[in-house]
């Protein structure tokens, strides 16, 4: 069993909030996938979970995946380059008090400490900011990237709770 700190965090968006400003790269986009293509879902799921623990749904069947990924209320964006590899995504299920939450975000191994985690961090701000979010919370803990606190963090997400739970690796 291994002690495991988890950490939840929120980002109050305030109208008074500049709109954040994204880098334009030309070689680079972070696209809104078709709800019904469930295997970009299950696609990151795997391959960036396999270094994080994520392993909930690695027993659902396909049925289950497409559910999860049509739900009206969920978007997946996915961040690719010029050369159309697929770098990272995040998923985002919107609640209908105005907060959105962070389900999962990540970027695939061969492309991490490139900052396209903190790339896809401001689009969620920006996205949650255009579509009249209050808030955007999440949760995060020590099995997930190294830099991920930090990148929370660094974009003004606060903590507002903290945890330490044993998990069974």
């Amino acid at each position: 069993m291994k002690k495991v700190k988890r950490y939840f965090l929120d980002y109050q968006i305030s109208p008074k909030d500049q709109a954040i400003e994204i880098e334009h790269q030309v070689s680079f986009e972070i696209y809104l996938n078709n709800k019904k293509n469930y295997e970009i879902n299950k696609f990151f799921y795997k391959q960036i979970g396999k270094d994080h623990f994520w392993r909930d749904r690695l027993v659902w069947t396909d049925k289950q995946w497409l559910k999860y990924s049509s739900n009206p209320l969920l978007n997946t964006w996915v961040l690719k380059n010029k050369n159309n590899d697929l770098i990272g995504y995040y998923e985002i299920e919107k609640h209908e008090n105005k907060e959105f939450e962070l389900i999962n975000m990540g970027v695939l191994d061969n492309f991490r400490s490139n900052n396209f985690g903190a790339l896809l961090l401001k689009h969620v701000i920006k996205q949650s900011q255009s579509e009249k979010a209050e808030k955007v919370w999440v949760h995060t803990c020590s099995l997930d990237h190294k830099f991920a606190l930090k990148n929370y963090l660094a974009r003004g997400f606060k903590i507002f709770k903290k945890e330490q739970i044993n998990f069974v690796a």
